[in-house]
């Protein structure tokens, strides 16, 4: 071969390189753009208030709003007695959210920045920022204690699933009380099986609260392995409690957790069935979901969970009953972290 005609093959090979460079920027700003615009048959959307408040009239939910158009990403509202109803949007847009007791945690991105980043906004009852924190990775779950003293979040700092193993994540505490802020719950002492334990392979994830704000309960990862811990805010430790169990959410009552659990057999990239654990009798209910959840789900009551599955505009909310009975039912279309309030 010639060297002009070796020549030529590499200006070729560069331009069609080009092109397929441009037309990717091209379908990334159409689709971009294609977001922005309301889709047809989608939920009515309005801006106005929206508030955390406790009793602030009717209860109601407060939400990521995933459907295209304007307000995407935002939180919105809804009456709780009617969640496929129209909108009201607020202007703050989240990654992740929760609320309780008027306080709310935002995890959101950074657009100041040059390079992609996010952060972990406290607000008032009000939608307005009290405290921000920057984040060392991408926001995966968030939740507010039920007193709304204590707020905790997690993010991937290394992998973006928790489907597979290789994976790194932090998760943080903050106590709004006394300002004190614990970056990763690594720095606190673990129990597992009776004993002090440490390891570098240690991660935590999906916090949840007791009502006595000190009490929390996580997800334990190490030696390839999951754990809930209970973990306790004063003492700053945590202790397993039982293996396989991942995302745990306590009940209103504090006497259950719904979690997801592994399945043998199942898809590696969907592994997960949804179960409810009694504290007191440590007695595993599985739910009447036979898809996989990859969720913190929430409860709307003692009776009642709500979760997201992926759906035509990111993801939708079912709700499901936590004794095991009963089927799915689809609650919203094109939402995601729910927060039940009033």
């Amino acid at each position: 071969m010639t060297l002009q005609r070796r020549i030529l093959i590499l200006v070729s090979a560069v331009l069609l390189l080009a092109a397929v460079g441009v037309l990717a920027v091209v379908r990334a700003s159409s689709r971009a753009d294609e977001k922005n615009r309301t889709q047809a048959g989608g939920p009515q959307i309005t801006r106005g208030e929206v508030t955390l408040a406790p009793g602030a009239g009717e209860r109601r939910i407060v939400f990521r709003n995933m459907a295209w158009g304007p307000h995407r990403d935002e939180l919105a509202t809804v009456p709780g007695d009617a969640p496929q109803g129209p909108r009201t949007a607020s202007g703050v847009s989240c990654l992740r959210f929760h609320a309780a007791a008027g306080t709310g945690i935002c995890l959101q991105a950074d657009k100041g920045g040059v390079q992609e980043s996010y952060r972990a906004v406290v607000l008032d009852a009000h939608l307005k920022e009290v405290s921000a924190h920057p984040l060392a990775g991408i926001p995966t779950r968030a939740r507010v204690s039920p007193g709304g003293h204590l707020v905790a979040w997690t993010v991937f700092v290394g992998g973006d699933s928790y489907a597979g193993t290789d994976f790194s994540t932090r998760t943080s505490l903050l106590d709004l009380r006394t300002g004190t802020f614990d970056a990763s719950l690594e720095d606190f002492a673990i129990r597992k099986d009776g004993k002090a334990y440490r390891n570098t392979d240690v991660n935590f994830w999906g916090v949840t609260f007791a009502a006595d704000e000190r009490t929390f309960y996580a997800t334990l990862a190490t030696g390839g392995r999951t754990y809930l811990v209970r973990g306790d805010l004063a003492e700053r430790t945590v202790t397993t409690l039982r293996e396989n169990l991942e995302c745990p959410s306590l009940s209103p009552d504090g006497t259950r957790l719904v979690f997801k659990k592994r399945v043998p057999g199942l898809s590696p990239d969907a592994p997960w069935r949804l179960y409810v654990l009694d504290l007191a009798s440590m007695r595993e209910t599985p739910l009447a979901e036979e898809r996989s959840v990859d969720d913190q789900v929430v409860w709307t009551d003692d009776r009642t969970v709500v979760y997201s599955l992926p759906g035509d505009f990111g993801a939708d909310l079912y709700s499901l009953p936590a004794d095991g009975s009963g089927a799915p039912a689809p609650l919203m279309a094109s939402a995601l972290a729910p927060a039940f309030l009033g």
